[in-house]
């Protein structure tokens, strides 16, 4: 047996109120709609548990998939394990399958048929990095590219060392190499990529 709660005992309050008083009345005095109380004085039967809300679930799902076109898609899926789900569609159309693609798509995910994809990101694994011992063993160089710059072919070079803090800026890339290896008195060996050895 369900327990009285405060709303029932509104309910019924408001329901007594406006059997001796009228509905209008009732409605000005609790705050409530003449189409709430008449709504609840059809239901009221003169007991408190007739004022409970009821279950709004449907009594039957007409639009449900049958065994039939359940068992269709079961056999076209383990007949055809690779096939995306429009090809399986079209190919369930020309069986006599009646309904959307969307619709078979959620059957198909409530029924199991999707393999669970995780949503957990790959751990970060860092990569391994050697310790610089001195300024200038490693330098960062950039090549930007503009056609403003009153550099040849509009290329000019940065030459960044990744240790200290020194900011070389040269014109073009292999001018650069040579004037940074002037500077820094470090030999540069001409590689690929953007970071730089000696």
């Amino acid at each position: 047996m369900a327990s009285i709660t405060q709303d029932l005992r509104f309910k019924q309050a408001v329901i007594e109120y406006s059997f001796k008083h009228g509905v209008t009345r009732a409605a000005t005095r609790y705050k409530r709609t003449r189409q709430w109380i008449y709504f609840w004085r059809r239901r009221y039967d003169g007991s408190i548990h007739s004022l409970e809300e009821q279950s709004r679930r449907p009594h039957g799902r007409p639009n449900m998939h049958t065994e039939t076109e359940l068992k269709l898609i079961g056999n076209y899926l383990r007949r055809n394990p690779s096939e995306g789900l429009v090809v399986l569609w079209v190919k369930l159309k020309r069986r006599g399958y009646a309904r959307s693609l969307s619709s078979l798509y959620r059957v198909m995910q409530r029924e199991g048929y999707f393999a669970e994809r995780s949503k957990k990101k790959p751990k970060y694994i860092p990569k391994p990095y050697t310790q610089m011992t001195y300024p200038g063993e490693r330098i960062q160089i950039d090549v930007k590219y503009a056609a403003s710059m009153h550099a040849s072919n509009g290329k000019r070079n940065t030459a960044v060392p990744i240790y200290g803090n020194r900011r070389i800026q040269q014109e073009a890339v292999f001018r650069g190499l040579q004037r940074q290896q002037q500077l820094f008195r470090i030999d540069i060996r001409k590689e690929c990529g953007t970071v730089f050895r000696i």
